[in-house]
């Protein structure tokens, strides 16, 4: 079997971008041939909240990755999709993740299909984060082009079936990112990080938007009997909103002293280091489907904490690897006074050494092919 990957890759950054390297590298242990097709443009800069789409990493060893698709340029879609067309792989794995890239992917979809390409659509979210009136319309756009549908959490399936009868749809839980290196010695990431050893440290990781609930966090981070914990926490990923909002409830609440800001994309070679320190990594979402940075807490074995939104406590078993809390700051104070009071850290650690072999690559590949031949 031979397939092509759809989607961002290197020097593109960000979990989707994570995902697909991640994929293909699963894909070539099956002993599976497989390339990545991605973006030369990926966002306008206008539409970037960020600083940089790119990264400055490693480039990536063993795999092919072409960069032809122009998010806003049809040229470039008819383009990729003839490419395809010729080029006549078994099938093609489409990562889907926002409405703005469907008449894209969809377009290179349906060329694709013309050649008898089947089209499985890894959807990492059907309904956005943030609406738009034109979402359904674009949704079902791309929805339609495609042959099957491989989703990361319950919900997103349920919201699948909101436009579409098709019954080759199939919930597979997203697999642990093995990717970003060996676990690292706490003190040498303490060392790393100039943090203070002393010090004990919650993690919140990744870009800040306003749903991952980061003012839950500090909200709770306020309650006096957290306050008297001392708990330092490092929030480390770019503000990709108004970083102010935050600040103040920092300010009113005279957590400066407990609360270390790395406000930049994490690279990929630094991520063992802020998840060595981290005694648990907390996801306060407000809305969610699926995350994978729980699927990197689970490489390095460390407890959670998640609020119980989308799929986020399909992953988390309660009191076994950490905590599902309700979107509240009291909740969430509850669990973080539970951690450390009862000294949870260590049982934590080793249910999530043992619970993460759930979740596998070797899976999500099976599921895959197993699809494409049902179809």
């Amino acid at each position: 079997m031979r397939n092509l990957i759809i989607g961002p890759a290197y020097p593109l950054r960000g979990g989707i971008a994570n995902f697909n390297l991640a994929l293909c590298h699963a894909f070539h242990k099956k002993n599976i041939a497989s390339d990545i097709i991605s973006f030369s443009m990926q966002y306008p800069s206008f539409l970037f909240p960020g600083k940089t789409q790119t990264e400055d990493g490693p480039v990536p060893e063993g795999i092919r990755i072409s960069q032809d698709i122009n998010s806003v340029n049809p040229i470039s879609w008819i383009h990729t999709g003839w490419k395809i067309f010729k080029t006549k792989p078994d099938y093609i794995v489409v990562a889907f993740w926002m409405p703005f890239m469907a008449p894209a992917l969809g377009t290179i979809a349906r060329i694709a299909r013309r050649n008898g390409i089947k089209v499985i659509a890894v959807t990492h979210n059907v309904i956005p984060h943030e609406h738009h009136f034109y979402d359904k319309c674009l949704l079902q756009y791309f929805i339609n082009s495609c042959d099957g549908f491989i989703t990361l959490a319950k919900s997103v399936l349920d919201d699948l079936s909101k436009f579409t009868g098709n019954t080759h749809k199939q919930f597979i839980p997203h697999p642990v990112y093995d990717i970003f290196g060996e676990k690292t010695e706490r003190p040498a990431a303490i060392k790393h990080l100039g943090l203070n050893e002393n010090d004990r440290h919650l993690l919140f990781f990744g870009l800040v938007r306003h749903y991952k609930g980061l003012d839950l966090l500090l909200n709770a981070m306020a309650f006096d009997k957290i306050k008297k914990l001392n708990i330092k926490l490092i929030v480390a990923g770019e503000f990709y909103e108004d970083k102010t909002i935050y600040e103040k409830i920092i300010a009113d609440n005279r957590l400066q002293e407990n609360i270390i800001i790395n406000d930049k994309f994490i690279p990929g070679d630094e991520v063992r280091f802020y998840f060595a320190v981290a005694d648990m990594v907390v996801q306060p979402y407000h809305t969610a489907t699926q995350s994978g940075v729980t699927q990197i807490a689970y490489h390095f074995e460390r407890p959670m904490l998640v609020t119980d939104v989308g799929g986020l406590a399909e992953i988390v078993p309660h009191e076994k690897v950490g905590y599902v809390t309700q979107t509240t700051p009291e909740s969430i104070a509850d669990a973080i006074l539970d951690f450390y009071s009862m000294s949870r850290e260590k049982e934590f650690s080793a249910c999530a050494a043992i619970e993460k072999n759930k979740f596998s690559w070797s899976n999500m590949v099976d599921g895959i092919e197993k699809m494409v031949k049902n179809l």
